[in-house]
């Protein structure tokens, strides 16, 4: 098993392609939001043309309106994998969407679910805010409290421990590979990268992500749990309701982005098993085919 992980706009997808055709490997999406069918201009994804002939697996197979989940991954991610493997080819995972590669890649249990308790707890806090159930979940599981901040993730890790009576942290993944697996990650300079990201958000807006984002929203976006707060989406519904101008929403789309991929630079950089490659290295598809074929089997 091989992924290639890093911060958004660090040519993931353009690695991925030329390991799978150096290697004789498909590629398995990890990339959240490009589950989604039709959103496309914002979440970088590949055109069947960019994608050289190399098949792809999970992608578009949600619609906006259905809500991504990560244990539905798991089994899905994994059952690739070994279809893949079952026509002598190298599954590839690529993208960033750290705890969906977690999933596919690490021994993690999946707490259960029960509607009617969740809907209970999302009735409390609507009717009392989060501030009361956040101080019920520090007494029950401070160090979930004190790591989950949006209303949804406490709102879960209460549903679980009344369900389990095990707090939600007794859930996270451990760093121990399900299968052999190689990791490498794609490091970019901060500088290079901010630049690199606000020429990306521009460049979608030239490619037309207003006009995507208003057929979605036909579609039922704002329905979607995960859709409609994905970057880019987000912003550009605000310009569809008259809040914002185009520009107000690029420049939004732009310091979100660059947050977020400050983000995954922390996620993965606490993952010692990642080797490292920089993604403007003239060299980097021989390294990176070396690293796989040294730390790990290829099939």
């Amino acid at each position: 098993m091989i992924a290639v992980v890093g911060p958004t706009g660090s040519g993931k997808s353009e690695l991925g392609i030329a390991l799978a055709d150096a290697l004789g490997g498909e590629v398995i999406n990890a990339d959240a939001m490009q589950f989604y069918r039709g959103m496309d201009i914002g979440t970088a994804k590949l055109s069947l043309e960019e994608r050289c002939g190399v098949p792809h697996h999970l992608l578009d197979i949600l619609d906006v309106r259905e809500e991504a989940s990560v244990a539905a991954y798991q089994q899905r991610s994994r059952e690739a994998m070994a279809e893949i493997r079952a026509r002598g080819r190298v599954p590839i995972l690529v993208g960033g969407s750290g705890l969906y590669l977690r999933a596919a890649l690490d021994e993690l249990e999946f707490p259960p679910t029960d509607t009617a308790v969740r809907a209970r707890l999302e009735d409390e806090n609507a009717a009392h805010g989060i501030a009361a159930l956040r101080e019920r979940l520090a007494a029950v599981d401070p160090v979930s409290a004190g790591r989950l901040g949006d209303e949804r993730r406490v709102i879960r890790a209460l549903e679980v421990y009344e369900i389990t009576g095990r707090p939600f942290s007794s859930f996270m993944p451990r760093r121990v590979y399900h299968q052999p697996a190689v990791q490498i990650g794609l490091g970019v300079d901060r500088d290079i990268l901010r630049d690199r990201l606000a020429e990306r958000v521009h460049a979608m807006i030239g490619r037309g992500l207003q006009d995507e984002v208003r057929v979605l929203d036909g579609q039922g976006l704002r329905e979607g749990r995960t859709a409609a707060r994905a970057l880019g989406y987000s912003q550009f519904l605000r310009v569809l309701d008259g809040e914002w101008s185009p520009a107000e929403a690029a420049e939004d789309t732009i310091a979100a982005t660059r947050r977020f991929a400050r983000r995954q630079l922390t996620w993965f950089r606490a993952d010692d098993r990642i080797r490292w490659l920089h993604w403007h290295d003239p060299e980097l598809l021989g390294k990176a085919v070396r690293a796989a074929q040294k730390e790990g089997p290829l099939s």
